[in-house]
């Protein structure tokens, strides 16, 4: 993922939460504070035969604490567009073998109880359910604004 990748990581974003089961981000931060809350050896986009970018995956430090240097939390968001083409998985995959040639051990996410699309994608590309997060956090906006949210921690240890 490069700046110049930018425009089309925002709108891809954008989507996402709008959908209200992607994050529980209200907007899309900044280019600036993007790129420096995200390991840049992680940022990756998918794009289509023309150049164009349908979809993106990134991971970010879950801590700053130097014990837990090798465990990050990703996202995968994909155009909806070209969804159901395999490219979350692709995305995916490529994610967890930079994470593995970099030396991080564990990769996670925390998914909305809800999004069965991507809890599907991660039990079939190995991660393992190890619990829920029952009201974790409060929604301010979207279709479920002003509700408490749920989500499942899921994790793959490499």
């Amino acid at each position: 993922m490069a700046s110049s990748d930018w425009a089309a990581v925002e709108r891809i974003y954008a989507h996402g939460i709008a959908t209200g089961n992607a994050t529980f981000e209200a907007r899309v931060p900044a280019e600036s504070d993007f790129f420096a809350s995200r390991k840049p050896e992680l940022c990756l986009v998918a794009e289509d035969s023309d150049g164009a970018v349908v979809g993106w995956a990134a991971a970010a430090s879950t801590s700053t604490r130097e014990s837990y240097r090798g465990v990050v939390e990703h996202s995968i968001y994909v155009d909806p567009e070209h969804g159901g083409r395999g490219i979350a998985t692709l995305l995916l995959h490529e994610l967890i073998g930079r994470a593995r040639e970099n030396g991080y051990w564990t990769v996670q996410s925390g998914i909305f109880v809800e999004n069965l699309p991507s809890r599907a994608l991660h039990s079939k590309a190995g991660f393992r359910e190890i619990g829920r997060r029952e009201r974790i956090a409060l929604m301010s906006h979207g279709p479920w604004a002003g509700q408490w949210r749920d989500t499942i921690l899921y994790e793959l240890r490499l």
